[in-house]
Protein backbone atom coordinates (compact mmCIF):
# COMPACT_ATOMS: atom_id res chain seq x y z
CA UNK A 1 0.00 0.00 0.00
CA UNK A 2 1.68 3.31 -0.63
CA UNK A 3 -1.69 5.44 0.13
CA UNK A 4 -4.35 5.53 2.32
CA UNK A 5 -8.32 7.74 1.23
CA UNK A 6 -10.35 8.02 4.33
CA UNK A 7 -14.65 8.85 3.72
CA UNK A 8 -15.53 11.67 6.46
CA UNK A 9 -19.00 11.77 7.57
CA UNK A 10 -19.58 8.56 10.10
CA UNK A 11 -15.32 7.35 9.44
CA UNK A 12 -13.40 10.32 10.90
CA UNK A 13 -16.34 11.74 12.85
CA UNK A 14 -19.94 10.15 13.45
CA UNK A 15 -22.23 12.86 11.95
CA UNK A 16 -24.47 10.28 10.91
CA UNK A 17 -25.66 9.15 14.27
CA UNK A 18 -26.33 12.52 15.10
CA UNK A 19 -28.32 12.76 11.95
CA UNK A 20 -30.68 9.96 12.09
CA UNK A 21 -31.21 11.39 15.85
CA UNK A 22 -32.82 14.67 14.64
CA UNK A 23 -34.32 13.18 11.67
CA UNK A 24 -35.91 10.59 13.78
CA UNK A 25 -37.58 13.07 15.93
CA UNK A 26 -38.44 16.35 13.68
CA UNK A 27 -40.20 13.68 11.34
CA UNK A 28 -42.66 12.50 14.10
CA UNK A 29 -44.61 15.54 13.20
CA UNK A 30 -45.15 14.17 10.04
CA UNK A 31 -46.37 10.38 11.38
CA UNK A 32 -43.28 8.53 9.91
CA UNK A 33 -41.11 6.74 12.37
CA UNK A 34 -37.88 6.68 10.11
CA UNK A 35 -36.36 3.48 10.67
CA UNK A 36 -32.08 2.87 10.04
CA UNK A 37 -32.89 1.24 7.21
CA UNK A 38 -34.82 3.77 5.55
CA UNK A 39 -32.18 6.45 6.82
CA UNK A 40 -29.07 4.32 5.34
CA UNK A 41 -30.02 4.45 1.84
CA UNK A 42 -28.68 8.14 1.93
CA UNK A 43 -25.53 7.27 4.14
CA UNK A 44 -22.58 8.14 1.95
CA UNK A 45 -24.69 10.03 -0.89
CA UNK A 46 -26.98 12.64 -1.20
CA UNK A 47 -30.25 13.59 0.89
CA UNK A 48 -32.48 12.75 -2.15
CA UNK A 49 -32.54 9.58 -1.69
CA UNK A 50 -33.61 10.01 1.37
CA UNK A 51 -36.36 12.02 0.51
CA UNK A 52 -37.08 9.61 -1.73
CA UNK A 53 -38.03 7.36 0.96
CA UNK A 54 -39.45 9.46 3.22
CA UNK A 55 -42.47 10.72 0.56
CA UNK A 56 -43.69 6.70 0.63
CA UNK A 57 -43.20 6.31 4.34
CA UNK A 58 -44.46 9.53 5.76
CA UNK A 59 -48.21 9.81 6.66
CA UNK A 60 -48.17 13.72 5.75
CA UNK A 61 -46.96 14.99 3.32
CA UNK A 62 -43.42 16.21 3.03
CA UNK A 63 -42.17 19.43 3.62
CA UNK A 64 -38.18 19.11 2.34
CA UNK A 65 -37.69 23.02 3.10
CA UNK A 66 -39.04 22.70 6.13
CA UNK A 67 -37.90 19.54 7.59
CA UNK A 68 -33.91 20.32 6.34
CA UNK A 69 -34.53 24.02 8.80
CA UNK A 70 -35.45 21.92 11.52
CA UNK A 71 -33.00 19.50 11.43
CA UNK A 72 -30.44 21.73 10.60
CA UNK A 73 -31.48 23.82 13.61
CA UNK A 74 -31.56 20.55 16.02
CA UNK A 75 -28.04 19.64 14.49
CA UNK A 76 -26.46 22.97 15.24
CA UNK A 77 -27.82 22.67 18.83
CA UNK A 78 -25.70 19.01 19.78
CA UNK A 79 -22.85 19.42 17.42
CA UNK A 80 -20.78 20.11 20.47
CA UNK A 81 -20.97 16.52 21.48
CA UNK A 82 -19.07 15.77 18.08
CA UNK A 83 -15.42 14.15 18.15
CA UNK A 84 -13.46 12.14 16.13
CA UNK A 85 -13.97 8.66 15.84
CA UNK A 86 -11.53 6.43 17.98
CA UNK A 87 -8.28 5.72 16.06
CA UNK A 88 -8.69 7.88 14.04
CA UNK A 89 -5.83 10.44 15.44
CA UNK A 90 -3.47 7.27 15.64
CA UNK A 91 -3.97 6.29 12.15
CA UNK A 92 -3.25 9.32 10.68
CA UNK A 93 -0.33 9.60 12.65
CA UNK A 94 0.86 6.98 11.53
CA UNK A 95 0.19 6.84 7.95
CA UNK A 96 2.60 10.06 8.41
CA UNK A 97 5.09 8.15 10.19
CA UNK A 98 4.73 5.16 7.74
CA UNK A 99 5.31 7.61 4.76
CA UNK A 100 1.94 6.76 3.55
CA UNK A 101 0.40 9.26 0.99
CA UNK A 102 -3.19 10.13 2.62
CA UNK A 103 -6.20 11.54 0.94
CA UNK A 104 -9.81 12.32 1.84
CA UNK A 105 -12.94 11.68 -0.43
CA UNK A 106 -16.44 12.63 0.59
CA UNK A 107 -19.96 13.18 -0.34
CA UNK A 108 -20.13 16.17 1.70
CA UNK A 109 -19.53 19.63 0.97
CA UNK A 110 -16.03 21.08 0.95
CA UNK A 111 -17.31 23.75 3.88
CA UNK A 112 -19.06 20.84 5.75
CA UNK A 113 -15.78 18.67 5.70
CA UNK A 114 -12.97 21.42 6.05
CA UNK A 115 -14.99 23.23 8.91
CA UNK A 116 -14.85 19.42 10.68
CA UNK A 117 -10.99 19.30 9.55
CA UNK A 118 -9.61 22.52 11.26
CA UNK A 119 -12.12 22.03 14.48
CA UNK A 120 -10.07 18.44 15.01
CA UNK A 121 -6.47 19.90 14.03
CA UNK A 122 -6.33 17.14 11.17
CA UNK A 123 -6.40 19.18 8.07
CA UNK A 124 -2.54 18.83 7.59
CA UNK A 125 -2.32 15.38 7.50
CA UNK A 126 -4.18 15.18 4.08
CA UNK A 127 -2.60 15.59 0.86
CA UNK A 128 -6.05 15.88 -1.34
CA UNK A 129 -8.97 16.61 -0.05
CA UNK A 130 -11.97 15.68 -3.02
CA UNK A 131 -15.85 16.68 -1.89
CA UNK A 132 -18.56 17.06 -3.76
CA UNK A 133 -17.70 20.42 -5.14
CA UNK A 134 -15.49 18.38 -7.58
CA UNK A 135 -17.65 16.05 -8.89
CA UNK A 136 -20.62 15.82 -10.90
CA UNK A 137 -21.78 12.35 -9.60
CA UNK A 138 -20.74 11.64 -5.48
CA UNK A 139 -21.10 7.90 -4.08
CA UNK A 140 -22.01 5.36 -4.81
CA UNK A 141 -20.14 7.21 -8.45
CA UNK A 142 -16.24 6.20 -8.23
CA UNK A 143 -15.34 9.65 -9.35
CA UNK A 144 -14.61 10.87 -6.14
CA UNK A 145 -11.52 7.88 -5.29
CA UNK A 146 -10.58 8.06 -8.84
CA UNK A 147 -9.85 12.05 -8.81
CA UNK A 148 -8.32 11.20 -4.87
CA UNK A 149 -6.08 8.61 -6.48
CA UNK A 150 -5.00 10.20 -9.20
CA UNK A 151 -3.77 13.44 -7.76
CA UNK A 152 -2.30 11.42 -4.95
CA UNK A 153 -0.16 9.95 -7.80
CA UNK A 154 -0.90 6.20 -7.06
CA UNK A 155 -2.78 3.66 -8.55
CA UNK A 156 -5.92 1.85 -7.45
CA UNK A 157 -4.70 -0.73 -6.63
CA UNK A 158 -1.78 0.19 -4.06
CA UNK A 159 -4.74 2.79 -2.53
CA UNK A 160 -6.51 1.18 0.52
CA UNK A 161 -10.24 3.15 1.34
CA UNK A 162 -11.61 3.27 4.71
CA UNK A 163 -15.53 3.33 4.81
CA UNK A 164 -18.58 3.24 7.25
CA UNK A 165 -21.01 3.01 4.10
CA UNK A 166 -22.22 0.54 1.56
CA UNK A 167 -22.45 3.53 -1.07
CA UNK A 168 -18.73 4.30 -0.13
CA UNK A 169 -18.17 0.60 -0.38
CA UNK A 170 -19.67 0.66 -3.88
CA UNK A 171 -17.16 3.73 -4.56
CA UNK A 172 -14.08 2.46 -3.69
CA UNK A 173 -14.23 -0.99 -5.41
CA UNK A 174 -15.92 0.24 -8.39
CA UNK A 175 -12.50 3.04 -8.40
CA UNK A 176 -10.64 -0.03 -8.01
CA UNK A 177 -9.15 0.39 -4.16
CA UNK A 178 -9.05 -2.21 -1.90
CA UNK A 179 -11.27 -1.25 1.32
CA UNK A 180 -11.95 -1.22 5.09
CA UNK A 181 -14.73 -0.92 6.62
CA UNK A 182 -15.27 0.76 9.71
CA UNK A 183 -19.22 1.22 10.54
CA UNK A 184 -20.63 3.49 12.92
CA UNK A 185 -23.91 2.70 14.98
CA UNK A 186 -26.52 3.53 11.93
CA UNK A 187 -24.11 1.32 9.86
CA UNK A 188 -22.95 -1.75 11.34
CA UNK A 189 -25.96 -3.44 10.32
CA UNK A 190 -25.67 -3.32 6.28
CA UNK A 191 -24.41 -5.95 4.10
CA UNK A 192 -20.70 -5.42 3.54
CA UNK A 193 -20.26 -7.86 0.96
CA UNK A 194 -16.89 -7.02 -1.58
CA UNK A 195 -15.14 -5.38 1.64
CA UNK A 196 -11.44 -6.68 2.07
CA UNK A 197 -11.51 -6.42 6.20
CA UNK A 198 -13.79 -5.23 8.61
CA UNK A 199 -12.83 -3.29 11.82
CA UNK A 200 -15.18 -2.08 14.71
CA UNK A 201 -13.02 1.17 15.28
CA UNK A 202 -9.42 1.60 14.04
CA UNK A 203 -8.24 1.11 17.90
CA UNK A 204 -8.79 -2.50 17.06
CA UNK A 205 -5.18 -2.99 15.27
CA UNK A 206 -2.70 -0.74 15.33
CA UNK A 207 -2.13 0.36 11.50
CA UNK A 208 0.97 -1.17 10.10
CA UNK A 209 -0.31 -4.28 11.86
CA UNK A 210 -3.38 -4.28 9.85
CA UNK A 211 -1.83 -3.21 6.88
CA UNK A 212 0.12 -6.68 7.45
CA UNK A 213 -2.84 -8.46 7.77
CA UNK A 214 -4.36 -6.62 4.35
CA UNK A 215 -1.07 -7.53 3.02
CA UNK A 216 -1.31 -11.18 3.58
CA UNK A 217 -5.45 -11.54 2.21
CA UNK A 218 -3.92 -10.33 -0.47
CA UNK A 219 -1.32 -12.31 -1.06
CA UNK A 220 -3.38 -15.29 -0.63
CA UNK A 221 -5.89 -14.17 -3.35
Amino acid sequence: MKALVFDFDGLIVDTESLWFDVYKEVLVEYDCELKLEDFALSIGTKDDVLYERLTKIARKPINRIEIDRKTHERYQQQMSQLHLREGVNEYLKAAKELGLKIGLASSSSRNWVQGFLEKFNIKEFFEVVKTSDNVKKVKPDPELYLQAIQELGVKPYEALAFEDSKNGLIAATKAGLHCVIVPNSVTSFLDFSGHLHRLSSMEEIELKDLLHLIESKLVKE
